[in-house]
């Protein structure tokens, strides 16, 4: 085995091991940061502004990792964003007043919404398809996205600590929520070990240091992230921390219960990775983002019409199945339309217009759900992504990727 295989190996168990640790208290945020808000006396608008907030921070570390990431060094970026990560989480647990909760979404990047799309994934992304070659490309890109669900699934059931401490030590409700934001920032800090062993062969080669883009990569990653911003608008709509506190008003249901339903559907996303790069080596990337997708959104669109939460759970369960299918066929489908030099570059442009949707959107939507209904934002963002899709499909399906021409 080659040292160049060696290194690869040894860097993507550590990128692995850290997105999993990283989902894990992602997960827990998405179950616990909307009840956490309800519980410290805050209404459905706070909770909008904080998730806008935070994914606003995460925005902003997007921004500095796609244009200076890979020159600050990709190591060196991963390190600091584990530590602001996990130093927001610390003062996330300790606030109190909406405010100090609002700095803490910002400093911390915390993302509300159940699944991770910040400025570490970016990074990590640009990494991984130096670690395999064009026809394991999208097969490394599913274990990846596999493990990181499985991390948001457990997550999603960590949502039930909270009442698991109350139980256990008597503590009082709202320290059982801090108690549990503080294993939060844990998780994330637990990543600078693991960055901190990854080998020179993660780094960008000496002459991207400067960056320069071609005009093709440019036309391609300017047409399809305007087609992105439009899924992550829609996506912000209905965020983890959103669905929350919909089944917790519409049904009564509590922290525990909603934990177990989203450790359910990550499960569930987790095992449709696999099936996506199996579709995808068939029919091909966009085919598979696109017919998957749309399925998933008609099934969202039942969620809200559910008269009793069984029936709502078991919809939004087979909503999950399909919905993240798209997501490592997505990620090695913009990696193989660019140059290697450029990859950082276009990873962070992507998940730069997606954050960016996904900020905007959690405000309006705590809003519609006060005035209008509770399930209206739900509504929204489905129909928002069945339009997203069907212009994806109209503009990509003849632009193939390497293995697929």
């Amino acid at each position: 085995m080659s040292s160049t295989t060696v290194f690869a190996s040894h860097d993507r168990r550590r990128l692995y091991a850290a997105a999993f640790l990283r989902a894990l208290a992602t997960g827990m945020a998405g179950v616990l940061l909307g009840l956490y808000v309800a519980r410290l006396g805050l209404s459905a608008s706070w909770l909008g502004v904080v998730l806008s907030t935070g994914l606003a921070g995460a925005t902003l570390s997007v921004a500095v990792a796609t244009w200076w990431g890979d020159r600050l060094g990709r190591k060196r970026s991963l390190l600091w964003l584990s530590a602001l990560s996990a130093g927001g989480g610390v003062l996330l647990a300790l606030g109190a007043g909406g405010g100090v909760i609002v700095a803490a979404a910002l400093l911390g990047m915390v993302n509300g919404m159940g699944r991770d799309r910040g400025a570490a994934l970016v990074l990590e992304q640009a990494i991984l398809p130096a670690t395999t070659d064009d026809a394991g490309r999208t097969q490394a890109y599913a274990r990846y996205n596999l493990l990181m669900d499985i991390g948001h699934a457990l997550g999603a059931l960590a949502g039930a600590l909270p009442e698991l401490l109350a139980l256990a030590t008597g503590m009082d409700e709202l320290a059982a929520y801090r108690a549990a934001f503080l294993v939060y920032a844990a998780l994330l800090a637990a990543g600078l070990p693991l960055y901190a062993g990854l080998s020179a062969a993660a780094e960008a080669p000496a002459r991207t240091q400067r960056l320069v883009v071609t005009a093709e990569s440019r036309r391609v990653l300017a047409k399809i992230s305007a087609l992105f911003a439009i899924d992550s608008i829609a996506g912000g709509f209905i965020g983890a921390a959103l669905v929350s506190w919909f089944f917790f008003e519409r049904f009564g249901v509590s922290a525990t219960v909603i934990g177990l339903l989203f450790f359910g559907a990550r499960l569930m996303n987790a095992v449709s990775h696999l099936g996506a790069a199996w579709l995808a080596a068939r029919i091909g990337l966009v085919n598979t983002m696109v017919f998957t997708h749309i399925p998933s959104s008609l099934l969202l669109l039942t969620v809200p019409l559910a008269p009793t939460f069984p029936i709502a759970a078991i919809l939004f369960l087979l909503r999950e199945g399909l919905v993240e299918m798209d997501v490592p066929t997505r990620q090695s489908y913009v990696m193989a339309m660019v140059k290697p030099e450029e990859r950082t570059f276009a990873s962070g442009v992507t998940h730069l217009v997606r954050l960016g949707g996904w900020a905007v959107a959690p405000a309006f939507a705590g809003w519609l759900m006060q005035a209008v209904a509770l399930g209206a934002p739900l509504a929204v963002g489905a129909v928002m992504k069945i339009g997203y899709d069907l212009a994806l499909w109209a503009s990509f399906r003849k632009l193939k990727p390497p293995e697929e021409r």
